[in-house]
């Protein structure tokens, strides 16, 4: 059970934004928490995670992409005992799915395909690390969407070619 006070803020933002519908609202959760916790200059932990939510309720994919970059940069400095410290129950492995998973969507959005690829790769490279709970069917269904509109599924299952 997650025990840090802001991570359990963030949580509140999440669901303004997909339990509620108020995306605006949980915008602005999220920006006073960045304040809060110091920007940049932050815990890795309470960037990631807010980082993650913020990008999220963005509204043009270009800052979309900057905050899952950051969250991306920020789950590198994290550490399994931070997250256990804070009640999470994923190890930070646990993390890298979800993250590339948004990149890719990011990078779907704005047309750049090989980049896109790239993070579905990484995303699928790391999808075992997942248990098999509402997490982790969760991230495995996107990505099961994301490799069907980028095309993956079909050419991983598709035979080689004959010479």
């Amino acid at each position: 059970m997650i025990t840090d006070p802001t991570i359990l803020r963030i949580g509140q933002g999440v669901e303004l934004h997909h339990h509620q519908g108020q995306r605006e609202a949980a915008r602005d959760l999220f920006a006073e928490i960045w304040e809060d916790i110091g920007g940049e200059e932050g815990d890795p932990l309470h960037i990631c995670v807010l980082a993650h939510a913020m990008a999220d309720v963005q509204d043009d994919v270009h800052e979309e992409l900057v905050w899952d970059l950051r969250a991306l940069a920020a789950v590198g400095q994290v550490t399994d005992e931070r997250l256990a410290g804070a009640g999470v129950a994923l190890s930070v492995a646990g993390l890298y799915p979800s993250l590339h998973l948004n990149l890719t969507e990011c990078y779907r959005k704005l047309g750049d395909l090989d980049r896109a690829r790239e993070h579905l790769r990484q995303a699928r490279a790391e999808i075992g690390r997942l248990g098999d709970d509402d997490y982790g069917r969760l991230i495995r269904g996107g990505l099961e969407r994301l490799e069907q509109q980028l095309g993956e599924a079909d050419d991983r299952a598709a035979p080689p070619c004959p010479p």
